[in-house]
């Protein structure tokens, strides 16, 4: 079945590169100031999260989360460099864009891929209102939510759909959706604004909104970890129900659909 229109897959496929530069580019953000406070200012001493190193001998990478110190080396707050020297930087070189450490630059990648990926989102939206699209794809149906529980089961189980009901996304698929589209991207965008003095000036509500400029830091770093944790589970979902199928399926529109093959009950013999 043909599944996938072109402004959909365009939009997809769009999306990803978006995120995935937004992602690392932020990172490189991050490096530049690796701690996260709540309110207007920043609390040195008493930060939600920080990734440090120590100057131990040889040095150690910590991560603080809410008072707590766990040792990261490696990983997050001492990696190792391009030159394959000791890195003092809270994300690795291989995850930050640019891979040096370069504000600047990450700054300018940021921006750039900030208002093509709110720009590709407007047109998603705009087309799947006008086109009924959509609503197939967010909206949960009667049934579905009826059967929420069944659809639980079956995800965690890894069942997936056959037949007629693999026609649609499942209720699971649209509510997450709903929730990316509707919560999580926006509230992203707003706190990303609400980081930037110019738009704090044109629209003070901002700042009042998410209780200063670091909290909205600290919404922002948190929000693209759960968008981060929505790819990886969509992707993970994508090679378990069939990865060849679901990439044919964005890439050219058309969908394979697998006849449900569960047997039907026997025959009752007549009454005498």
């Amino acid at each position: 079945m043909f599944r996938h229109p072109l402004v959909i897959r365009v939009t997809h496929w769009v999306n990803a590169v978006c995120l995935l530069v937004l992602l690392m580019s932020g990172l490189q953000i991050f490096n530049a100031h690796p701690a996260l406070y709540w309110g207007n200012v920043s609390t040195f001493d008493t930060p939600l999260l920080a990734m440090t190193s120590t100057e131990d001998d040889p040095p150690k990478g910590v991560t603080t989360i809410l008072g707590r110190r766990f040792e990261t080396t490696g990983l997050l707050g001492l990696s190792t460099g391009p030159n394959g020297a000791p890195a003092d930087r809270a994300f690795p070189p291989w995850a930050t864009l640019p891979g040096d450490q370069d504000l600047t630059g990450g700054r300018s990648w940021h921006f750039f891929f900030a208002w093509a990926f709110v720009l590709n989102g407007l047109a998603y939206l705009l087309y799947g209102l006008f086109s009924g699209q959509l609503r197939g794809r967010v909206i949960p149906a009667r049934d579905q939510i009826r059967h929420f529980g069944a659809s639980v089961r079956e995800h965690l189980t890894l069942r997936f759909p056959h037949g007629e009901e693999a026609k649609r996304y499942n209720v699971i698929q649209k509510l997450t959706y709903a929730l990316v589209l509707f919560v999580l991207l926006p509230v992203q965008v707003l706190a990303g604004l609400a980081m930037s003095p110019a738009m704090n000036a044109a629209f003070p509500f901002l700042l009042t909104l998410f209780d200063g400029r670091q909290s909205a830091r600290t919404v922002h770093f948190a929000v693209a970890g759960l968008l981060v944790l929505f790819v990886l589970v969509h992707v993970a979902l994508v090679v378990l129900s069939g990865f060849w199928n679901n990439m044919r399926g964005m890439v050219t529109g058309w969908f394979v659909i697998e006849r449900d093959i569960t047997p039907a009950s026997p025959a009752r013999e007549p009454e005498a």
